[in-house]
């Protein structure tokens, strides 16, 4: 085994070779650190489609993860849920729960030396909320005062972000909101950008820049250069309030995910996104190289089986299909152990879960509910990606077993979601990241902009959802999500499987690297040291 990985990390070094002139992977004529940079290899299976942190086509992670380098957010977010400073160093709730002040770091400056103040988060958000630009990922901004369901200004300049101060950013929303349900939902999705190179741009041109070529921000790492889908070159940010990063230089390096781990084994790669996740079986492979391998503690990923209640109207036949299940089983066969059944999309970990267990099989159970229902033996159509087809397997036993058809077809994980969305499935098995907040999911996917499970009557739930956004006490708020729960319980617009946890191939060669957080696609590469 060990001589595959030598021959392979020859040829992964032939390729970088291909992509940079300098023996580090970086162009040498770019920029300002030393003739022997210490550089940070780093690797990531999919590339960023933007720059600019306000144009991507796909809102990705893979994207958001390349934004956290360059540019800055609010907080920083780790794997527990809990908040630590970044761009603003602190945040208190005003105004009867409407308005976040944050006080800003005075600390912070762009990476052309000038200070970002209030008024640069003032003006991002007034231009990305401005209807004539043509931003990406607008209805992040919809939880403001003074925008309207999709996130555009209602009139100029009423989107209700306020300079109190040089150094204090105040933010009004049309719901109470505490500051720590604000940044974990939201803080992924709002960076500040260099608005005073921004003068003059016509706001329907602002995409169009050569800026965004070349970024200027305000994160820990500064651009160096771009090979467009294929390596991305970074330099630390030496004057980053929150600490200087123990490198030189970050290249960012896209390859097939299978070969990530393979590299980090060989000394290719120093590190890859996101938190260097390895499956089971991989972990093996890594400890039997010399890696160290960490167990997460908290879920990283929510299974889900996703229903059409267009094609499965009935209530009963949806909780069938849930008792036909053996949740276990099919848990431990794409786990191996690392995953903890659930009747719920909030993680067992939130201040808002539950305490009970998810229920067992009962297929007896079952059957009584679909006789009830009148089920007429219709076969059902599962749709899963290829790396599920085993699951999806033994799915379809279960199932039989209740008296329930299906048929598994697998397709990628696009037209899995656009068949779930146009009707073309009736089931499909979907993983997603879970956020603590109570809604992180339900929130998102029972809404009449996103009524993937195509449920006839949103009503019900949009009254669920209301409430639970309008409290602020959190013993009401807890009661109020138990009661979304018990009617989820009852209506069961999708299955709820597991949540599993990841475990992490830890570097070799760098240290102070917080692997679990990076789930929240923030990663805290100002603590990060390379051990030459």
């Amino acid at each position: 085994m060990r001589k595959r990985f030598v021959v392979w990390a020859a040829a992964f070094t032939l390729l970088l070779a291909g992509c940079a002139a300098g023996s580090d992977g970086a162009p040498q004529d770019t920029g300002t650190v030393t003739a022997d940079p210490v550089v940070v290899r780093y690797g990531i299976s999919n590339a960023w489609d933007a720059l600019m942190p306000y144009n991507s086509v796909s809102g990705s992670n893979y994207a958001r993860i390349i934004y956290d380098k360059i540019y800055d957010r609010l907080a920083y977010v780790h794997a527990d849920g809990t908040l630590s400073p970044r761009a603003a160093r602190s945040w208190k709730s005003v105004d009867d729960g409407y308005g976040i002040e944050f006080a800003l770091d005075e600390r912070f400056s762009f990476h052309d030396g000038t200070p970002v103040t209030a008024q640069n988060w003032v003006e991002t958000f007034r231009l990305m909320t401005d209807p004539d630009c043509p931003m990406l990922g607008r209805d992040n901004f919809s939880v403001l005062a003074g925008t309207d369901e999709n996130g555009y200004a209602l009139s100029e300049h009423s989107v209700a972000a306020e300079a109190v101060d040089a150094y204090t950013l105040k933010l009004t929303f049309k719901n109470p909101t505490s500051p720590e349900d604000f940044l974990l939902d939201k803080n992924r999705e709002f960076y500040v950008l260099p608005t005073h190179l921004l003068e003059g741009v016509a706001s329907a041109d602002l995409m169009d820049l050569d800026l965004w070529k070349a970024p200027v921000g305000s994160g820990p790492c500064k651009f160096v250069s771009e090979l467009a889908g294929s390596q991305l070159i970074l330099e630390a940010n030496k004057a980053y309030p929150l600490g200087t990063p123990g490198f030189d230089r970050l290249v960012i390096t896209v390859m097939d995910k299978s070969n990530l781990l393979t590299a980090l084994i060989s000394g290719d790669l120093d590190y890859y996104a996101f938190g260097g996740s390895v499956s089971a079986d991989d972990a093996q492979v890594a400890e039997q190289n010399g890696l160290t391998v960490l167990r997460g503690t908290v879920p990283n990923t929510f299974f889900e089986l996703m229903l059409n209640g267009a094609s499965l109207p009935d209530a009963r036949i949806r909780r069938a299909v849930e008792l036909a299940l053996d949740k276990e089983l099919l848990c431990q066969h794409s786990t191996n152990g690392l995953g903890t059944v659930t009747d719920s999309s909030i993680p067992p970990t939130s201040p808002y879960a539950g305490e009970g267990s998810a229920a067992g099989r009962d297929v007896e159970a079952a059957k009584a509910l679909l006789e009830e229902a009148g089920y007429d033996g219709r076969t059902y159509r599962l749709a899963c990606t290829s790396n599920r087809a085993g699951l999806a397997a033994l799915m379809q036993q279960n199932l039989a077993d209740a008296g329930i058809s299906i048929s598994i077809e697998t397709v990628d994980s696009a037209t899995m979601f656009a068949g779930m969305s146009d009707g073309t499935y009736d089931m499909g098995i979907a993983s997603h990241t879970p956020g603590p907040l109570p809604l992180w999911f339900v929130g998102t996917r029972l809404t009449e902009n996103n009524n993937i499970f195509h449920v006839s009557d949103l009503s019900e739930y949009d009254v669920y959802i209301q409430r639970i956004q309008m409290e602020t006490d959190p013993d009401a708020k807890q009661d109020l999500v138990q009661a979304l729960e018990d009617y989820l319980a009852q209506e069961r617009p999708f299955v709820p499987l597991w949540f599993g946890t990841a475990l992490h191939a830890q570097s070799p060669t760098v240290s102070g690297i917080d692997y679990a957080s990076s789930s929240f696609s923030n990663e805290n590469v100002w603590e990060w040291e390379k051990q030459e």
